[in-house]
């Protein structure tokens, strides 16, 4: 019974933790593509100018409180905030479900927060900056020269085939990937080697086709329009991540079955 309830608080503790990062990470999304100081000004109404107060900035509790509207000229507030705090919180809390309590789950973290600014960034601007590429990349090298890879240079092969395969198919298809597409998949091919870098371009591109292809069908989107990439890329990454191998080896039974 002890070890149930405390789990339970390590498990709150780290959903809370995740919530605060995750308004911090949408603060990031938002200012960091235009250039502006994460630090200043303090967040304030997009409509209003009304300076946020440290009661207003609980993450998705102050949003509930206000009836989702501004305290000030109590214009609406973009769901969009609770709604990606309270993702990373969840995407936090769970990691060590699926990771376990090792050295692993620290890059686990580190790959969760990084595309919650991209997406953020992605929806926003339709851009993944070249800032949160670099600053992410000298934070996963560290990470995979102390939990690296097995073998270590699956790493290196990972990101180059990264690289390349997106390098291709935007010279193929002319602009159909842009080159914050290109440099983030080198960038996940060092975290996650040769074959699920493979896998999770495949799965990022199966769930853009269905759900984009779900969008154009009740109308949600127009023909043409451009869709942003990045939240299929974190969906499929994160699937390779966690459950790649036993996608593979279930892939692999199959064949052998045929």
């Amino acid at each position: 019974m002890e070890y149930y309830w405390g789990m339970t608080i390590i498990k709150l503790y780290i959903l809370f933790v995740g919530l605060i990062f995750g308004s911090f990470f949408n603060v990031v999304g938002l200012r960091v593509p235009v250039k502006n100081s994460i630090v200043t000004p303090r967040s304030a109404c997009p409509n209003c100018g009304h300076q946020l107060k440290a009661i207003e900035l609980i993450p998705v509790l102050s949003y509930i409180i206000q009836g989702g509207k501004c305290r000030g000229c109590q214009s609406r507030i973009s769901p969009i905030y609770p709604i990606f705090e309270l993702l990373t919180g969840l995407l936090f809390m769970t990691a060590p479900l699926v990771i376990g309590w090792s050295g692993e789950l620290v890059v686990a973290l580190t790959l969760i927060s990084m595309f919650m600014i991209i997406i953020v960034s992605d929806i926003h601007y339709m851009l993944i900056p070249d800032k949160i590429l670099i600053w992410f990349t000298g934070i996963f090298l560290l990470e995979r020269i102390v939990w690296p890879l097995t073998p270590w240079w699956d790493s290196l092969l990972g990101a180059v085939s990264g690289f390349i395969l997106l390098l291709v198919i935007a010279l193929v298809s002319k602009g159909g990937m842009g080159g914050g597409d290109i440099k983030l998949y080198a960038l996940l091919g060092l975290v996650l080697g040769f074959k699920l870098v493979l896998l999770s371009f495949f799965l990022s591109t199966l769930f853009g086709a269905v759900i984009g292809g779900l969008a154009l069908l009740f109308k949600i989107v127009k023909r043409r329009q451009p869709i942003p990439f990045g939240p299929f890329i974190a969906a499929g990454t994160l699937t390779a991540y966690y459950w790649g191998s036993e996608l593979i080896d279930l892939y692999i039974h199959f064949l052998n079955q045929g």
